[in-house]
Formats: C-alpha cells, sequence, structure tokens
C-alpha cells in the first residue's frame, strides 16, 4: 500500500450556486423585487459578518448559473445553518439551485513533514502560512473561477499507486509552474473526499481573468495534470459588494465603485491571510497541496491591517521618544525580515523573481536583499503596508534558498529594523559612527546581536537590523543618550529621513 500523506483540515466550505428566475422576477410587483433585494443584502451581509468564517457573493457568467454565495465556517453545521437561512429570503423564492459543491480546507504532508510531527519545528511564516490556507480570507474585488477536481484512477495512471516520493515530486514541480503566477493568482484549497462528487475543489482568485486561464493552461502540462487530473465543470465570475444586488439584478456592471469595499460592505473578514492572499507556495491540485505556487503576499489591496496590541504600544513608545515608527505614506507598515546564508547573487536572482509579482499589488512598499558588513550572513526585507500581507509574504519567502532564521523565532523579542539612506560621500563616516555604537550595544543589558547590512543594488541604502531579548530592553537603548547622540550625527549624513523603525 502506498503511504498516505497525512492531512489537516480548517474550515468548511459551500459553495452556494444560484440561478435566478429572470422571468418571474420581470413580472414580480416592484415592491416585492425591493423586498427581495432588501431581505438578500441584510442576508449576505449578515453571513460576512460572523463571528468565524466569512461570505462573499460573486456574479456568475454563463448558463450554468448566476450567483455563487460562498461560504466558509469552522463547521459543518454551520455551513448548513447559513445555506438555510438563505431560504427564508424572499429573494429565495426567485431563485433555483442548480448545484453546489461542499469541502473543507486542507493542508497534507506535502507541504511540510515537521508540522504533522509532534515534536516537529516549524518556523513562524510556514505556519502562518499555514493557517491562512486553513482558515483563508476571500480576496476583495476578484475574478474567480472554481471547478472541482480528482486524481485519476485508471488502469494506466493510478495516482494512489504511486510512492509518497513519486507524487511529491510530480507536486513539486507542479508547485515551480505555480510560482510563476505569485502575486498574480490566489487559492483556496478544499478536499471533498466523502462530501461531494470529486475530491477536491480549487477556487482561484485574479484580477486580471485571463491570468486564470494561463494558469490552468499552463499547468495542464504538468504530468500531475495531464495524466493524473480528472477535472468537472469551471465556473468563472467576479466578487461585487452585498449593496449592488440591486444593481446585478437590475442588469448593470457590477462591482459598481459607489458601494464600499467589499471588506467594509458586509462586516468582518476573520481569516488569516493572502498576498496577494499569493506564499511562494501555489497553486496546486489536489492532496491537500494549498502550498504549490501561489506566492503568499499580496491578495493585499484592501485587507484589515490588524497591529497586535504589543506592538502598537511600542510604536507608541518610539513615537515618545520622537523616534520615527514606520509611517512613510502616512500610514504603518509592516515588515518581515529573514537570513540567508546563500550566495548573493543566487538569493537576489531568487527574491528578485518574487518582487516583480509582489509589485502587482497596492500595498506592497519594498523587498530587497541586504548583506552582513562581514559577508557572514544575508537579510531579506519586505514591507508591507498591512500585517497580513507581511505575514504571507514571510511564507513564500520562506521557500529562499538556505533560510537560517525568521527574526522573531529563536532570537528572543525579534528585530528591530532602521533604513538610512546615507549620502554617498557620508558613507564611510556612517560606517565607523556605526561600529562605535556597535562598541556600545555589545555592553548593553538584552542586546543579542546588530548588524549593519548593505542593500544589494545600492552601497548607499543601509538597513541595521537589532535584536533583542525582551522589549523592555530594546525600549532601553532606544531611550538612551546613545542612541540619542547617534540619530542627532546622523541628520548631517544621511540623504532623507530613516524610512522605518519597525518590530519584525
Amino acid at each position: 500500500m502506498a503511504e498516505v500523506p497525512p492531512t489537516d483540515e480548517g474550515w468548511y466550505v459551500l459553495h452556494d450556486f444560484r440561478t435566478i428566475d429572470w422571468d418571474e422576477w420581470r413580472e414580480t410587483p416592484e415592491a416585492d423585487r425591493q423586498r427581495a433585494i432588501d431581505e438578500g443584502v441584510d442576508y449576505l451581509n449578515e453571513q460576512a459578518a460572523v463571528e468565524e468564517g466569512t461570505t462573499a457573493v460573486f456574479s456568475i457568467i454563463g448558463h450554468k448559473a448566476d450567483l455563487l454565495v460562498l461560504h466558509l465556517r469552522p463547521t459543518l453545521d454551520a455551513v448548513s445553518t447559513a445555506e438555510r437561512a438563505f431560504e427564508r429570503t424572499a429573494l429565495a423564492g426567485l431563485t433555483d439551485q442548480p448545484t453546489s459543491y461542499v469541502s473543507v480546507t486542507e493542508v497534507s504532508g506535502y507541504v511540510s513533514d515537521e508540522y504533522f510531527q509532534e515534536d516537529g519545528e516549524v518556523d513562524a511564516g510556514l505556519e502562518r502560512y499555514i493557517e491562512g490556507k486553513l482558515k483563508p480570507e476571500i480576496p476583495d474585488d476578484e475574478y474567480v473561477s472554481f471547478y472541482p477536481m480528482s486524481k485519476r484512477r485508471g488502469e494506466e495512471y493510478n495516482w494512489y499507486d504511486l510512492s509518497f516520493d513519486e507524487r511529491a515530486e510530480m507536486m513539486a514541480v507542479h508547485g515551480e509552474t505555480g510560482k510563476g503566477y505569485a502575486g498574480k493568482i490566489k487559492q483556496i484549497i478544499s478536499s471533498s473526499v466523502g462530501f461531494d462528487d470529486y475530491e477536491w475543489g480549487v477556487t482561484l482568485f485574479a484580477a486580471e481573468p485571463t491570468d486564470i486561464k494561463d494558469i490552468v493552461y499552463e499547468m495542464r502540462f504538468d504530468d500531475v495534470s495531464s495524466k493524473y487530473g480528472e477535472f468537472g465543470s469551471f465556473y468563472v465570475g467576479r466578487r461585487f459588494p452585498a449593496e449592488d444586488l440591486g444593481a446585478y439584478l437590475a442588469g448593470e456592471t457590477v462591482p459598481t465603485g459607489e458601494a464600499e469595499s467589499h471588506g467594509e460592505s458586509g462586516g468582518h473578514h476573520h481569516g488569516h491571510g493572502d498576498a496577494d492572499s499569493s506564499h511562494g507556495h501555489g497553486h496546486g491540485h489536489g492532496d491537500g497541496d494549498s502550498h504549490h505556487g501561489e506566492a503568499h503576499g499580496g491578495d493585499h489591496h484592501d485587507e484589515p491591517a490588524d497591529d497586535p496590541a504589543d506592538e502598537e504600544s511600542i510604536r507608541g513608545e518610539l513615537a515618545d521618544l520622537d523616534i520615527y515608527a514606520g509611517k512613510p505614506h502616512g500610514e504603518d507598515v509592516y515588515a518581515t525580515v529573514l537570513y540567508s546564508e546563500a550566495d548573493t547573487e543566487e538569493l537576489f536572482e531568487e527574491v528578485d523573481g518574487l518582487r516583480s509579482n509582489f509589485d502587482h499589488y497596492d500595498t506592497h512598499v519594498k523587498t530587497a536583499v541586504y548583506g552582513a558588513q562581514d559577508g557572514s550572513r544575508r537579510a531579506v526585507v519586505s514591507i508591507w503596508e498591512t500585517a497580513s500581507a507581511a505575514d504571507t509574504a514571510a511564507g513564500f519567502l520562506s521557500e529562499l534558498p538556505e533560510i537560517v532564521e525568521r527574526a522573531g523565532e529563536e532570537s528572543g523579542f525579534g528585530t528591530m529594523g532602521m533604513f538610512y539612506t546615507v549620502k554617498p560621500d557620508s558613507r564611510e563616516d556612517f560606517v565607523e559612527k556605526f561600529d562605535t555604537v556597535g562598541d556600545v550595544l555589545a555592553e548593553t543589558e538584552g542586546h543579542m546581536d546588530t548588524d549593519l547590512m548593505v542593500n544589494h543594488e545600492d552601497d548607499n541604502d543601509m538597513f541595521i537590523a537589532s535584536q533583542w531579548a525582551s522589549q523592555e530592553d530594546a525600549m532601553g537603548f532606544f531611550g538612551s543618550e546613545e542612541f540619542r547622540d547617534t540619530v542627532e550625527w546622523g541628520r548631517d549624513v544621511l540623504a532623507d529621513r530613516p524610512r522605518h523603525v519597525f518590530l519584525a
């Protein structure tokens, strides 16, 4: 018997497809139509505002359906309740349900062996990524494509007769294809084994509908699809705010642009997630392999920015000390820092590829490779306008070569980072001053490590990564006379104001 990969399950998913009886809709009195719209909007908003999970509505193009109401809930009973609640609305009387699909979000042993081991060690980036796959957010303002699929069990090609290593290798190749769409494609992979007619449901999201076509087309040439994939019907459409339901039924283009963004139109999103809902883990087909090809880092055009309370208090303390606390655009920014022992050129080539995809998203501020002065390691810094985007990017970046540590895991309190753009003529003076400060830091209680790192693409762009045992230790230094003197001196040698002070 072939090795069975372990799985972990998260939220239950219902794709509830509805058709509108347009003849009956046209014959319905205006007052009754308005009542159907009002009750439909109220229903969608109430479902989107549940404590755990979320709901979104999409217009579906073609004859197979008119609407898709997508529910994610922590239990199967909660999904059932959401489905039946629709039948109590006046809108339900004007619709039919031609089909639906029931599944549960899943990750499997293809993602990480360590995750399924009792004593396994999983880095924070991957852990957040997995959490985002099990409790996903639904991307805003995105085109959607849904299709069910199974792995073939034929006489010539039987996926379940292959060894785990053979399957894992093909999924890895499949994932490499998906990485080319990092930042363009987001996905929710859910298992329907024992729940519905196929084995998985795949829901793809994109800002450009042709990106959906391109990724599905290209992946058809991978063995995992060409030899072992079997697909059901495809459905394509676009998300719109609940408030646009009346406009949709009136035949207008939706989203209308007049409603609030989706994250605000229906209440709260309690998922953990996406960039571009896009972790360099990507578009995978089945076996719970939601980690291949989709980039963590960017479904985040308008995602909520949940800054933990302790980080807010630290930012407040920094502001009280008159230290610039990471507001380059009038808003907080969030960063992730990973360290690598890989060759600089090799690392930069990988990062440059990811960065070109990250740049598709408005929430992406900067991603760069910095090298320590002593050449001991490289830092990859990725900065985003929202916390969830930074966390999602961390999962994608965690697959870069020879990553040795993510700030904050094994290094106590974490990294406090500062960016300095130095005047070219003052670069040597800046480095010399840092060496002086380094001597002071070495004797400071709670200090663990501080590196002056230089941008691989710009020698005048410096990143100082300082790691501390605790918040109190870090704040003690940033409130010290030594630090104040350094900041005062730096005003003369810097080309502009220090860009960020952040916690990662």
